[in-house]
């Protein structure tokens, strides 16, 4: 999507996002009737691994796995095939967000270690046919806004001085506008682990990802009068999306934590494991909670990396944790159970907040 470079901080933000608001409501619809949908986290997983080694935007990254959840929603095709079609859709994803010098090339992604051990070779002549197929499949449109071409502009006015954290006033702004980018990072890829989200307009996606930042960093109150303004979303109408994301976020902190009690010397670390500051049950449906005070979780605590940049994948029809190194800590413990909804009546136990005030 051919954008001005930081169009959020530009005098047509705007209007440009009433742009994308505009085209998101004529979006493709989604059934996941896919018959290869157990397939689909390893295939999400593959794009934001080949993504990251490239160092592509977001936009493509997302753009990329949006085009293969449509294709695979309409086509019934191998394993193999999916391969394919799911590097070629990064690659026309790359075209339409990034610069022409940082496309990948045909060469380097057939050295992937996925290719070599599927015995697969994207050739010139059928990457043509498949970006034929693609672009024919969505009407040569790939103007299609996802949840990551949102998130800057949100996070424009995400923290001000007027928050709150723990109920005190912040002694660091610039730390936590630091945390509140890495956090939203965070959830944006967990939005894309799971087909679920799809239900959700991408705008409601992104706006869900900064309230979710907002309450994982005890920051209040959760959504305050400038967001829903700005986003045009009431707390009520995000809380479905943000349950799922802190459903899934208390899950990773719980494995993370599960992982250091168990490194060898880790057994003063091990008493700290067992007490987590607890939100109560009722601070996730009031939107201008005001905190108080906690204990925060270990010290050194951070949000995990999404994917390492090294990471490697197994086939589709690997045995569990057959991985050749981890993905990352925050995937390991989903990683057996690809696409599975998260549970929507629950609600978020654990906060993890990652700095001091």
């Amino acid at each position: 999507m051919e954008l001005e470079s930081q169009w959020w901080k530009g005098q047509l933000a705007g209007d440009i996002y009433q742009a994308l608001r505009y085209k998101e409501l004529k979006l493709p619809s989604y059934k996941g009737q896919s018959p290869q949908l157990n397939l689909r986290r390893y295939f999400a997983d593959l794009i934001a691994i080949v993504s990251n080694r490239y160092r592509l935007c977001p936009t493509a990254r997302h753009l990329a796995v949006y085009l293969l959840d449509l294709f695979m929603d309409r086509y019934d095709i191998t394993v193999q095939q999916l391969h394919m079609v799911a590097l070629s859709c990064l690659l026309l994803a790359s075209k339409f967000e990034e610069r022409e010098d940082r496309v990948p090339k045909l060469d380097t992604l057939n050295s992937l270690g996925c290719m070599s051990s599927m015995n697969l070779v994207l050739t010139k002549q059928g990457l043509l046919h498949l970006e034929l197929l693609l672009l024919e499949t969505f009407q040569w449109n790939l103007y299609l806004p996802t949840a990551a071409h949102f998130i800057e502009y949100y996070l424009s006015i995400a923290v001000t001085e007027a928050d709150l954290h723990d109920g005190w006033p912040m002694t660091c702004l610039e730390k936590t506008v630091l945390y509140m980018t890495k956090y939203t990072d965070y959830f944006l890829e967990v939005s894309l682990q799971d087909h679920v989200f799809l239900r959700f307009a991408p705008s409601l996606v992104a706006a869900a990802c900064v309230a979710a930042s907002r309450i994982v960093l005890r920051l209040s109150p959760s959504w305050p009068p400038r967001l829903q303004r700005l986003t045009a979303y009431s707390w009520d109408s995000i809380v479905p999306c943000v349950e799922k994301m802190l459903i899934a976020h208390d899950s990773d902190v719980k494995e993370a934590n599960k992982q250091k009690c168990q490194q060898p010397g880790q057994m003063g670390y091990l008493n700290s494991c067992q007490t987590t500051s607890i939100i109560p049950p009722q601070y996730l449906h009031q939107a201008n909670i005001q905190y108080p005070q906690q204990p925060a979780l270990a010290p050194g605590h951070c949000p995990t990396t999404y994917m390492s940049h090294n990471s490697t994948l197994p086939g589709p029809g690997a045995p569990p944790h057959s991985h050749t190194q981890a993905i990352s800590t925050a995937l390991d413990g989903k990683v057996n159970n690809p696409s599975i909804a998260y549970q929507v009546n629950m609600h978020y136990p654990c906060a993890a907040p990652c700095f001091e005030r």
